[in-house]
């Protein structure tokens, strides 16, 4: 049987998690790769890892490698997957997967051209418990779909040398937590949204920090957002359909959902695991590579991705431009 081998660059907080969740019967996860030797070589003991490199160059040259999960800054993604599609690896890259929609034209016309998978690491859409209401909503068991409302306020310390307010490493709440509340409301909307709205608040950085937003499709199904890194809000989703409403909590790796219907009564709905929202990932994507099926959701991607690029341009935050080639 094939094994799809894992490669990791950028080896933070979130290439920890990838790691320890890294489970699966048709992939191994095989090196790391960071900017220092000694940290890599850390990193791989500690998650008893077979291949540590001390660049990003010296992974994505490894012929053993297949695919490589990428965790660096969320400014340095586009230039990152490149250097990786040219080097003929498959990539998964972590959110938002790149600043503007002329960036993720740009590798995924790379990928295309060479035959391989380019894929944003959205947790949202591997979920087992979001197949499950996906299904119940399409085969109309609680009515008509009508509206999907989204929070997420995450409170950081306004300084400009915090990741989250500096716009050279992609700092802001919309590519930082924006794009999952994004990603919840476009995997359920039937369409992509036509009539767009916003308002912004932006930090002395130049970064947004606190918006919100109104959407609607051809369906007449509407979408809104309220994000905010100036004051915690609930993590919360909330489904609207003519005979129930669905609400979600923590809904990046939700597991599960309480359905009130019309009359009252409540349903829980509890399928998956939090703790393995990455293995989940991890699985989908290797099965891609092994199958002529596709668990990327890239169109699902490019619909968010579109939606940033539209709302950086309203907000009038030419940073996200600066690097467009």
């Amino acid at each position: 049987m094939k094994i799809i081998n894992w490669g990791i660059i950028g080896l933070g907080d979130i290439a920890h998690q990838f790691a320890s969740q890294f489970e699966s019967d048709n992939a191994n996860l095989l090196g790391v790769a960071s900017r220092t030797l000694q940290k890599a070589f850390e990193f791989s003991k500690k998650h008893d890892i077979k291949k540590a490199y001390g660049s990003y160059e010296e992974l994505a040259y490894d012929p053993e490698i297949d695919i490589v999960y990428i965790a660096t800054p969320n400014s340095s993604h586009y230039a990152d997957m490149l250097m990786l599609l040219k080097a003929g690896k498959h990539v998964l890259c972590e959110k938002p997967i790149t600043l503007n929609r002329t960036q993720l034209n740009t590798v995924l016309n790379v990928a295309q051209s060479k035959n391989l998978l380019c894929a944003e690491a959205m947790t949202i859409y591997h979920m087992p418990l979001y197949k499950e209401l996906k299904t119940n909503i399409q085969g109309n068991k609680y009515g008509k779909l009508k509206m999907i409302h989204t929070l997420f306020g995450n409170k950081q310390v306004s300084d400009p040398t915090n990741r989250f307010y500096d716009p050279d490493l992609g700092g802001g709440a919309l590519l930082d937590i924006g794009v999952y509340a994004l990603s919840f409301i476009r995997y359920f909307l039937s369409s992509q949204p036509e009539v767009k709205q916003t308002t912004v608040l932006l930090n002395e950085t130049g970064v947004d920090e606190s918006s919100s937003f109104h959407f609607r499709n051809k369906q007449g199904e509407i979408g809104t957002a309220a994000l905010s890194f100036i004051a915690n809000m609930p993590i919360q989703g909330v489904i609207v359909c003519e005979n129930a409403y669905i609400t979600v909590s923590d809904y990046p790796r939700a597991s599960k959902a309480t359905v009130t219907y019309s009359n009252g009564t409540t349903e829980e709905i509890n399928l998956g695991d939090s703790s393995k929202a990455l293995t989940y990932e991890i699985q989908a994507i290797s099965q891609t590579l092994l199958s002529e099926n596709d668990f990327s959701f890239l169109s699902l991607t490019r619909d968010v991705n579109e939606l940033i690029d539209w709302a950086a341009k309203e907000w009038e935050m030419s940073w996200v431009f600066k690097d467009e080639k």
